[in-house]
């Protein structure tokens, strides 16, 4: 493993949009929070611009991000928003200057297809955490964004979370793994899918079907992703659908009900997804998962 260099006061950062559009003014608000930190801060030319539900074609999206990955100036990419878009331009992504000098990938939703490839293809670590438009100014102070300073810094952390009925108890230890369940499901199949024996995974959403979350569930279970995992940690999973008749099942009850017959602790309800609850998570890095009839915690193993 090969583990990106932490930041110090005045590194450079990256800002790209790789994925959907985002409005310049906001992304220009989180860039001067960022700065707040003690870093420099780079804006791309995708950010503020529109194609479509893009931000920019997707050669010009392509471009950038390669510069990033490549420019050695830059420490730290950190994304402008999700969406959707990453996939179209993954498999045109070199890698080979970034294996040998890699940096900090940050960012989550669609950003979990570039998570998971980087971590299955070359095991350097990456950050799932807010991006800039979860960084605004009812949110510029909270825990959660600060969760991304302090990782970028190299602060080990323990997260707790409130107990949960449905939790299963017990105690794990492994890689982190995980990020959005739908890109998770997508990725089933591909040279992008993670062997999950030993790892710790977890899983967020926002806007599915019921009946879809559990048909993305069954997918994980039958591709294998659940049957060796130390742990599972279960996120938000924010504006859940019902069709007409309803599925008969919260997507708590689905999960748990998926993952019934393996015998490894599942922690519900943890601080991570499509909220302002979104705690930063170092993808790859050894953690601990402790679930009790008391709290649910989540320890990165310091290097």
């Amino acid at each position: 493993m090969r583990i990106p260099p932490y930041l110090k006061k005045g590194d450079l950062i990256g800002i790209t949009c790789s994925s959907s559009k985002m409005d310049q003014q906001a992304a220009e608000y989180a860039a001067g929070v960022i700065s707040s930190w003690g870093y420099q801060v780079h804006l791309g030319i995708t950010v503020g611009t529109s194609f479509h539900n893009f931000s920019a074609p997707d050669e010009l999206r392509l471009e950038e991000l390669q510069d990033m990955l490549d420019d050695p100036d830059i420490k730290a990419i950190v994304f402008g928003r999700g969406g959707y878009g990453l996939v179209c331009i993954l498999d045109d992504l070199d890698f080979k200057k970034f294996r040998k000098h890699p940096k900090w990938i940050c960012g989550y939703s669609d950003i979990t297809v570039l998570h998971t490839h980087i971590h299955q293809q070359y095991g350097i670590p990456t950050i799932h955490s807010m991006m800039c438009s979860g960084i605004r100014p009812d949110t510029a102070e909270n825990e959660y964004v600060d969760s991304l300073r302090l990782a970028l810094k190299g602060t080990p952390y323990r997260y707790a979370c409130a107990p949960h009925d449905l939790n299963r108890t017990g105690k794990a230890s492994g890689q982190l793994i995980g990020g959005n369940l739908s890109l998770l499901a997508n990725l089933s199949g591909t040279d992008s899918q993670p062997n999950t024996k030993g790892k710790i995974l977890f899983l967020e959403d926002i806007s599915e079907y019921r009946y879809n979350i559990d048909r993305m569930m069954y997918n994980l279970k039958r591709a294998g992703w659940l049957d060796d995992l130390a742990g599972l940690v279960v996120g938000s999973f924010t504006d859940s659908k019902e069709t007409e008749t309803p599925f008969g099942q919260s997507e708590y009850e689905i999960i748990r009900n998926i993952v019934q017959d393996y015998d490894y602790p599942v922690c519900f309800g943890f601080p991570v997804g499509h909220t302002n609850e979104n705690y930063a998570l170092k993808i790859g890095l050894m953690h601990e998962l402790h679930v009790t009839a008391r709290q649910g915690r989540l320890l990165q193993r310091e290097i």
